[in-house]
C-alpha cells in the first residue's frame, strides 16, 4: 500500500472560500472569511457556517441568529484580509474596499462586489469543539444579472468563484462534466451499438 495514514484531520478539500456578513441588535455589522461553510438540505434550502467562538462575529451570529453568505469572486485580496484582521479592531468592509448593500429580511448588509448573496436565518447552534456550527434556513438568494447565461441560468463559470485548500486560494477552472453525463454517456454509447449491430 502506497499511501500513508495521517491523524484524524479535515481533508475535504478545497471548500469554498465565502465573506460572511453579520450584525448585532445596535447596528454594528462586520465581515468575516469562512471555509467552514456548505449545503445541509435541500429542500427546504439550508445551509451552515462554522465560527469559533472566539472570533468577533461568533457574539453577532448568537445574538440577531441571522447571517448572509456572499461568494467570492475576483475577491482573494479581500477574502483574504477579512480572514486575518478583526473587525473589533478596524471596519474591514471600508479596509478591504467591499461595498455594503441592504438584504430583503436580515440585518446584516450584502458585498455588493459578490456574485451571489444568501440571506440566512438560524434553526440551530451546534457547539463542534473549536467551532459552533449555525445551521440555517435560507431565506432568500441574490444573484448578479451580469453572471447570467444566454439560457437565463447562474454561470459559474463566468463569476470565476474561488476556494481554499490548505491555507492557499485557488480560481475554479473550465467544466470537466455535467450531472449525470456518465450515464448519458453509456446510454449513447449504447444506442449506437443497436444502431449499428
Amino acid at each position: 500500500m502506497s499511501k500513508e495514514i495521517w491523524r484524524p484531520g479535515n481533508m475535504l478539500y478545497p471548500l469554498p472560500s465565502v465573506l460572511v456578513t453579520v450584525a448585532d441588535d445596535e447596528g454594528n455589522d462586520n465581515v468575516l472569511t469562512v471555509a467552514w461553510t456548505g449545503t445541509v438540505c435541500s429542500d427546504p434550502a439550508m445551509v451552515y457556517v462554522s465560527v469559533r467562538p472566539s472570533r468577533y462575529s461568533h457574539h453577532m451570529i448568537k445574538e440577531t441568529g441571522e447571517f448572509v453568505i456572499n461568494l467570492t469572486t475576483e475577491l482573494a485580496y479581500a477574502t483574504d484580509y477579512c480572514g486575518v484582521k478583526s473587525g473589533k479592531d478596524e471596519d474591514k468592509f471600508k479596509n478591504a474596499s467591499l461595498t455594503k448593500e441592504p438584504a430583503k429580511y436580515v440585518k446584516a448588509p450584502l458585498i455588493k462586489e459578490s456574485p451571489v448573496n444568501i440571506e440566512c436565518k438560524v434553526t440551530d447552534v451546534v457547539p463542534c469543539g473549536s467551532h459552533d456550527m449555525f445551521v440555517a434556513k435560507v431565506l432568500c438568494v441574490h444573484a448578479d444579472k451580469k453572471y447570467m447565461d444566454e439560457n437565463g441560468t447562474f454561470s459559474f463559470e463566468k463569476a470565476k468563484p474561488i476556494v481554499y485548500s490548505h491555507g492557499w486560494y485557488y480560481g475554479l477552472g473550465k467544466k470537466i462534466g455535467k450531472f449525470g453525463y456518465s450515464v448519458i454517456k453509456k446510454k449513447a454509447a449504447k444506442k449506437r451499438y443497436r444502431k449499428n449491430k
